[in-house]
């Protein structure tokens, strides 16, 4: 094999965490403004301040009530994983880790609707740092004891891909909905879907 452990992006690589924060603003435009702000916020942030504030935030600046924040930690655990994301990771015969932009308590939460046992969830509460800050990969790294260089990182969003190359780790980015880079970093693979996953491992 050629990596050691794979570590996910958990809320855009394994979760389709899109649909319900659309659902949950009323429509896919607002959806995606609300997301966008927040976002923004996340990777301008760097030191943790509480993931439900900055969401609460993201929505007063997009427009959208505040109200909405505790109303997608209400409905949290309609997250869903992207349909091939539990047989790929099943088969993966690796250390699976996560690195998470949330809080403890809802990381955990969406990692449980993955549907597969983790080494280790880290989260931008566990660390103190929201990603693409480089102590949040270091974190899962010295928490899984492998190298940077023999730990695939799947993101989903386009930070992850600079956030975790800065560190060392190769980069397989699942951009599922066609979201432009963030910088001139090229991933190590691009792919719409989880299903090239395996391959790339041999």
């Amino acid at each position: 094999m050629k990596y050691d452990a794979v570590v996910f992006d958990l809320l855009t690589a394994l979760l389709d965490s899109w649909t319900l924060w659309n659902a949950v603003a009323g429509s896919e435009a607002e959806g995606l403004r609300w997301r966008r702000r927040y976002l923004e916020i996340t990777y301008g942030c760097g030191a943790y301040r509480p993931y439900e504030i900055l969401v609460r935030e993201a929505a007063r600046d997009a427009g959208l009530p505040e109200r909405l924040g505790p109303e997608l930690e209400r409905r949290w655990d309609e997250l869903q994983p992207w349909p091939e994301a539990p047989r790929v990771l099943q088969q993966i015969g690796l250390p699976l880790a996560v690195a998470t932009n949330c809080s403890v308590g809802l990381g955990r939460r969406a990692a449980a609707r993955v549907g597969v046992r983790f080494a280790s969830i880290e989260t931008a509460e566990s660390v103190g740092f929201y990603k693409p800050h480089p102590e949040v990969y270091r974190a899962v790294l010295h928490r899984l004891g492998t190298a940077a260089g023999r730990t695939l990182f799947v993101a989903g969003s386009a930070a992850d891909v600079p956030g975790a190359k800065a560190v060392g780790m190769p980069v397989y980015w699942h951009n599922r909905i066609g979201l432009p880079p963030r910088d001139d970093t090229k991933p190590d693979y691009l792919e719409a879907t989880l299903e090239p996953l395996l391959s790339c491992l041999q």
